[in-house]
């Protein structure tokens, strides 16, 4: 078919992926990042606050560009909402986990060496879904483990990050839960606009010519964020 991929719904599809792609590159430094505002209330915030915490953590989740570029590259080739569902449960017990726990038991490491794994997390996934490590090795990592783990490290991130600021204990088990709960709520509204212009995106005939495009892309993003975290690292935090 002629021009395909120049046809009205392909661009109204892939655009949005593409731009996806340019503010991850463009925003890496924002990636797990907390706000003046949102300081300011986390520092200031007393006892439990089930509601705004919900809030901040749906707010980082559909704002953190690390997170939705590693989902997208996750959901790319799963056709079934069963597969989606599995894949998406197990990031969401990974981040959980190490979010609480990394809280409550002030388990600490330096944030730029997570944030730089996270990026790792985006490569993974971009190479894993070209075939990169059968091609390159014979070999590919087992994907759900894969999620599993990164989803740790995902979640760990933001824990590096609220552990630089002064939370009241009293109320923390309960506004640590709930963020969790707002940080899942993100991910769904987040997944499901991701789905749904994926889904249009593979009615077209130019999906699987692009597809290796996009994931070309994915990877570049990755390495951008890696770069930025490590020079991160050796300048500051090293």
């Amino acid at each position: 078919m002629k021009s395909v991929i120049h046809s009205s719904p392909v661009r109204r599809v892939t655009l949005p992926l593409t731009g996806l792609m340019l503010a991850a590159l463009a925003s890496s430094a924002m990636a797990h990042g907390v706000n003046e505002n949102d300081k300011a209330f986390i520092e200031g915030a007393s006892g439990v606050n089930i509601i705004p915490y919900m809030y901040l953590g749906a707010k980082h989740m559909v704002t953190g560009y690390d997170h939705l570029l590693f989902l997208a590259g996750v959901i790319f080739f799963l056709y079934r909402l069963k597969d989606v569902a599995a894949y998406v449960t197990l990031f969401a017990l990974g981040h959980s986990t190490t979010l609480l726990l990394g809280v409550m038991l002030d388990i600490r490491a330096n944030p730029f060496l997570i944030d730089a794994i996270i990026g790792l997390s985006v490569v993974y996934k971009a190479i894993d879904n070209l075939n990169g490590f059968r091609t390159w090795f014979g070999f590919a990592p087992n994907p759900k483990a894969a999620v599993l783990i990164f989803g740790f490290f995902h979640g760990f991130g933001l824990a590096t990050k609220l552990q630089e600021l002064t939370l009241a204990r009293d109320g923390m088990f309960a506004n640590l839960v709930s963020f969790n709960i707002g940080v899942e709520m993100g991910q769904f509204m987040a997944l499901t606009v991701i789905l749904l212009l994926m889904n249009l995106w593979r009615l077209s005939d130019s999906f699987r010519r692009s597809a290796i495009l996009a994931n070309a892309a994915l990877m570049t993003a990755g390495f951008v964020l890696i770069g930025y975290q490590l020079t991160g690292y050796f300048a500051k935090g090293a």
